[in-house]
């Protein structure tokens, strides 16, 4: 019998409500702790009653605020990002670390300056936050976690699947993950062909594009997963520049890697370890702390860039006519179009014919447009675009549908680059800057792929520093 679709969404809320039921109370048991140590260990006679210290304006403050404080920092370590398939040890060093941070981050605001006799005490309530803080915690997860895990081996849950592959291996597959001993709760749906293989004999249910296209929309497919019969790279790139779109994660055996997609992040499956496809290899606290990043940087910078903003618009406006800004539609995050904003750097008619990258010395380029592409202060708009999510600080530079088609074509790894969402600086830009051609596309596109392997925050803060020295030499040209 097929199990209920699993709902993601719906799990991470459950997460999200026990943290918030367990911090409160591991808090609740830490204030009658304090209550103790101040009472009986300090000897005050006229001491208040419990009740009438848990209920003080102070202690109802830090009950209320103080585990919605501590939300944010799971959020912040990533634990919720993916509620399914994460190991046992996983989820245990991440509740420790964040329970740790937590309890020392309110041990040196609110409890250093407690009145205590020794400053053992001091200690003593310390581990005593810690350990309530990871025992409250952790019991909760690990009783959610294993009421999940035993439906999903009942099969009262499933994870629908789509197998890309029809033929005799990609049957194997499907037999593999949902074998009974080792069910995770695996249903295949059904099995999309690889055009030039042969398809299996034995009778299995078979999808088109446009039917797994519908499915996805309906939010009806939990997960592709790529078996073509040979561990072809082309076949493999193609799939995945075809599919990705679908906004479902994309995985395949690591027996078909590639020194292209050996790096991509492990997906943690019994028995079957898929690698997916369309996540990075970056750690889900990295890529919260990279989004918070570009939230506050681009917030900041925007603030204090009004007057340049100003002075801008005012030098663009007189120096040629039409608008102030420049908006086109690019590629972002898994092909999703969206519209990347820049201040106005050519004349209004500079692609009557149709798309045409700038050159050097382009006759197209205003006088104004010269001296703001050469401090590239024409992008600084798209700190707009980094606020509302669309783009980050440092990515893969976005370009329109109309040349991805032919760097497609000449570097079909270019597809992994839309893993992420572009940036407004990339490690591409910096080391090879403008490309006049899809040529000198394909060649920046290398080192972003290279950025992609070696993602990390620590990462986009030496790509941004290098970006700040082309700007200020003036070398964006």
């Amino acid at each position: 019998m097929k199990g209920k679709m699993v709902s993601i969404k719906i799990q991470r809320w459950r997460y999200v409500g026990i943290d918030l039921l367990t911090t409160n109370i591991a808090f609740f048991l830490f204030n009658y702790v304090r209550y103790l140590i101040h009472i009986h260990v300090t000897h005050k006679e006229d001491a208040l009653s419990f009740l009438t210290y848990i209920f003080s304006p102070k202690l109802v403050t830090e009950q209320i605020l103080l585990p919605i404080l501590f939300l944010g920092v799971y959020w912040l370590s990533g634990y919720y990002n993916s509620p399914f398939g994460r190991s046992r040890l996983s989820e245990f060093s991440t509740t420790f670390f964040s329970t740790l941070f937590n309890s020392l981050l309110i041990f040196l605001t609110l409890l250093i300056n407690d009145q205590l006799p020794t400053r053992t005490l001091n200690y003593e309530l310390l581990f005593i936050l810690i350990l309530l803080q990871f025992v409250c915690v952790y019991t909760g997860r690990f009783i959610l976690t294993s009421n999940a895990l035993k439906k999903l081996a009942k099969n009262e849950w499933s994870f629908n699947t789509v197998i890309i592959g029809d033929s005799p291996n990609a049957l194997n597959t499907a037999s593999r993950i949902t074998n009974a001993g080792t069910n995770l709760g695996y249903t295949v749906l059904g099995y999309i062909p690889i055009e030039g293989e042969v398809s299996a004999t034995q009778p299995h249910p078979v999808i088109s594009d446009r039917h797994l296209e519908l499915l996805c929309k309906k939010k009806s497919v939990d997960q592709l997963i790529i078996s073509a019969e040979k561990g072809d790279e082309q076949i493999i790139l193609s799939t995945l520049y075809k599919y990705i779109s679908y906004g479902v994660p994309i995985k395949i055996s690591p027996s078909s890697l590639s020194y292209l997609t050996s790096h991509i992040r492990l997906a943690d499956i019994q028995a079957e370890p898929f690698v997916d496809l369309s996540t990075p290899s970056m750690s889900d606290f990295q890529k919260n702390l990279k989004r918070v990043i570009d939230i506050l940087a681009s917030s900041l910078a925007m603030l204090i860039c009004a007057p340049l903003y100003a002075a801008i618009a005012i030098m663009v406006k007189s120096g040629s006519k039409g608008p102030v800004f420049y908006s086109q539609e690019r590629i972002g995050y898994r092909q999703k179009p969206f519209k990347i904003y820049k201040f106005r750097s050519m004349r209004i008619d500079a692609e009557q014919s149709g798309p045409q990258l700038s050159e050097e010395d382009d006759p197209r380029i205003t006088k104004v447009g010269h001296v703001l592409r050469k401090y590239r202060l024409d992008e600084i708009p798209q700190f707009w675009n980094v606020l509302k999510g669309e783009m980050s600080l440092v990515g893969p530079r976005p370009e329109r549908e109309f040349y991805i088609r032919q760097i497609i074509k000449e570097a079909p790894y270019y597809t992994l680059l839309q893993q992420v969402k572009p940036g407004l600086t990339s490690w591409g830009m910096v080391k090879f800057g403008y490309a006049k051609n899809v040529k000198e596309m394909v060649e920046r596109s290398k080192f972003d792929l290279l950025y992609l392997a070696n993602m990390s925050v620590l990462m986009d803060f030496k790509i941004l520093i290098h970006t700040v020295k082309t700007v200020v030499m003036g070398k964006g040209v």
